[in-house]
């Protein structure tokens, strides 16, 4: 309860307290001996955690929006106009954020700065909202694919940012993590560099299922989601080999006029 109300939450989630941490022992002893400083603006961490209690309360939570594709809008629905006329390969998206500060200056650090810290509190975040969205709105999936980056991407990045909130939300909602449902089989240009049009056509054929066997409902982890191109063709991939539902968590929906970086 305490952690879901420092995280700006109206209120917790069935069986939050029950959920597991997202984050082993020895980091959590580490934060006792030294206490957290805000990832965003250097002051005091609030409740254990490397945010400060102004930044927690500015979180841009993603609420209301659509159901389909996690779109920010006025009024929730279970489809916005664009899912109406053309319904998108994704079943739901749990998008946790909108794209804005200071959600939008944690993505960074983790994606491109290592900065493990702000994947916790963006794991820890996710894992408050979805475990939310769950019980009211079931199914849950039956495996948890983090969106896989191209080989040569991961050596020089040294960690796969998408699989690093996979993995502590796959033990927190205990979901297998399927570290070979996808493969990335060819270098793309990365989608923060492209436009719209660019960033539909970008993720094409980059994209093949794993060796193992896959089951009827799986959930794609990412961090960003701005056109929806990325994660759209990995869905098309895994309903082509048979997977019924695709649904997609990621820690931040960027609004259709704005663009991440």
């Amino acid at each position: 309860m305490r952690e879901c109300e420092s995280l700006g939450m109206a209120s917790p989630p069935v069986n939050f307290d029950r959920l597991p941490p997202v984050d082993g022992t020895l980091a959590r002893i580490g934060r006792v001996l030294l206490p957290p400083r805000c990832l965003v603006c250097g002051q005091a961490g609030s409740a254990g955690h490397d945010l400060c209690a102004a930044c927690i309360a500015a979180l841009p939570w993603n609420e209301p929006c659509c159901a389909r594709c996690g779109l920010p809008m006025p009024e929730a629905t279970p489809a916005c106009g664009r899912c109406l006329r053309k319904p998108p390969p994704l079943d739901r998206v749990i998008a946790v954020f909108r794209y804005a500060f200071p959600a939008a200056e944690l993505l960074p650090r983790l994606k491109f700065h290592q900065d493990l810290a702000a994947g916790r509190e963006l794991a820890a975040a996710m894992r408050a909202h979805i475990a939310r969205i769950l019980d009211e709105s079931p199914p849950r999936p039956q495996a948890l694919i983090a969106v896989p980056l191209h080989r040569s991407r991961l050596r020089a990045r040294g960690y796969n940012q998408a699989l690093e909130l996979a993995r502590p939300l796959a033990s927190a909602f205990a979901i297998p993590l399927l570290a070979d449902g996808l493969r990335r089989m060819r270098a793309t240009p990365a989608q923060s560099e492209l436009g719209a049009l660019a960033r539909r056509r970008n993720p094409r054929g980059a994209f093949a299922v794993g060796d193992g066997k896959l089951p009827a409902h799986v959930a794609l982890v990412d961090d960003v989601m701005t056109t929806g191109a990325t994660l759209h063709e990995c869905a098309r991939v895994l309903r082509h080999a048979g997977v019924q539902r695709v649904d997609a968590w990621v820690a931040a929906r960027v609004p259709v006029r704005t663009a991440p970086r």
